[in-house]
């Protein structure tokens, strides 16, 4: 592969064939990636923002204007009346999607989800985790009742089905998950999602739909805020923090909707008025310009992943002619042994840990061990190259990320050389 890293004649042959498979879909990459990173430097000329914005506030955080600007920043680039963006005060993914659960729906109301059971750490949020959670606040404690449609037999949204379920008067929220989460769906597009909003909308005015879009953002043109989404959320660990925002997460959406997640997310009288940035505003604004380009690089490296282990002879999803609509790829590795392998391998090419070992282990908030390979700047960050999955069939792993493909790339390599070395291909 280089003079830096061994790589055996048979991976080798293997990378060169996928790099060249790959050519058509980096070039359709770029030509996203182009158009979001304009996007997102228009909405940054657009809003003044200068360097008075990066400064901070302790204590209340009353009158920050880097923090005021930023939600600001973000609403535009989202197309959206209002936004929140909080590094610290939303310290994850799951803590921003349940904000948003808690924010908008009451006692008596339903939360409908139609794209299959929901990724594993909103589980307890919902109260769906097999009673572990229960009685400690979940959705269903608090008189939230769930209900769910799954995907068709053909890996499809099951319209019909979202027209009936969604007409009901009860139905408040109407919940899509974007990326694919543990599953070998595939991730929904933003013209599907567009789709359910007209739906809803239609049959019910007073539902809700909200998009977990964790994993999604600048994957395409559009997000789905454009298309009659009425709530999004996302983590900026993942592609909106563009690698560089070390913990938080992002709403945006309806202005009465983000006031009510604001008032959950602080306190009813406070909302959007309070909040110490704590000298957080500057990688918040720097890695929400670097995201588009972070994001192109890191679908880079899910479609060289897809060629690779194509050529080697596992199935994966998506291929690499397939449009993308989040960041992951799934390969199915069939047996612990690969899975396994995989993941130590890709360690290896870690920049941060690559000496270490990932090994399986109870992982809070799954329901099966989990082995994850994450040598990463910012801990939990998949957004930058890593390997994950449950211990589980069909042991596939889902891996995500990669700063800049170059290094992606050799990651993913020495995940395939692993396999190699332990007679695993």
């Amino acid at each position: 592969m280089s003079t830096f890293f061994s790589v055996s004649e048979k991976v080798q042959s293997a990378s060169e064939k996928a790099l060249k498979e790959a050519k058509p879909a980096f070039r359709q990459i770029e030509e996203i990636t182009e158009y979001n990173q304009q996007k997102v430097l228009a909405a940054f000329i657009r809003n003044r923002v200068d360097e008075a914005d990066f400064g901070t506030t302790t204590g209340y955080g009353y009158n920050d204007r880097g923090r005021e600007k930023l939600d600001e920043l973000c609403a535009d680039i989202f197309d959206a009346e209002k936004a929140i963006i909080r590094a610290g005060m939303l310290s994850c993914g799951t803590h921003t999607l349940s904000v948003c659960l808690y924010g908008v729906l009451r006692p008596g109301d339903t939360l409908l989800c139609v794209s299959g059971t929901p990724y594993d750490t909103i589980h307890s949020t919902i109260g769906i985790d097999h009673g572990k959670s229960k009685g400690k606040g979940t959705l269903l404690d608090f008189g939230v009742s769930y209900s769910q449609i799954d995907l068709t037999a053909d890996d499809q949204l099951d319209y019909d089905a979202i027209e009936k379920a969604a007409a009901k008067p009860d139905v408040r929220m109407v919940y899509l998950q974007r990326s694919r989460g543990y599953s070998l769906r595939h991730s929904l597009s933003v013209d599907e999602i567009g789709r359910v909003c007209e739906i809803v909308h239609r049959v019910n005015p007073r539902a809700v739909v909200m998009v977990d879009n964790c994993y999604g953002e600048f994957t395409e043109k559009r997000e789905p805020t454009e298309v009659g989404a009425d709530l999004i959320a996302g983590s900026l660990i993942k592609n909106a923090g563009g690698g560089i925002a070390a913990s938080g997460g992002y709403i945006a959406g309806r202005a009465d909707l983000v006031e009510f997640c604001a008032c959950r997310l602080t306190t009813p009288g406070l909302g959007l008025e309070v909040g110490a940035t704590l000298g957080q505003n500057r990688s918040l604004y720097m890695g929400l310009f670097h995201a588009p380009h972070v994001v192109g690089e890191a679908l880079k490296t899910a479609v060289y992943a897809a060629a690779l282990f194509s050529q080697l002879g596992f199935q994966v999803t998506p291929t690499v002619e397939e449009t993308r609509h989040d960041i992951i790829q799934a390969i199915c590795l069939e047996n612990a042994d690969r899975l396994i392998a995989f993941c130590q391998g890709m360690q290896k090419g870690a920049p941060v840990d690559s000496y270490v070992t990932p090994e399986p282990w109870d992982m809070p908030g799954y329901d099966n061990q989990v082995i994850m390979s994450a040598g990463a700047f910012t801990g939990g960050s998949s957004i930058e190259l890593s390997g994950d999955a449950p211990l589980r069939e069909p042991y596939a792993v889902w891996m995500q990320g990669g700063l800049n493909f170059h290094s992606g790339k050799v990651g993913v390599t020495l995940a395939a050389e692993e396999l190699q070395r332990r007679g695993l291909l």
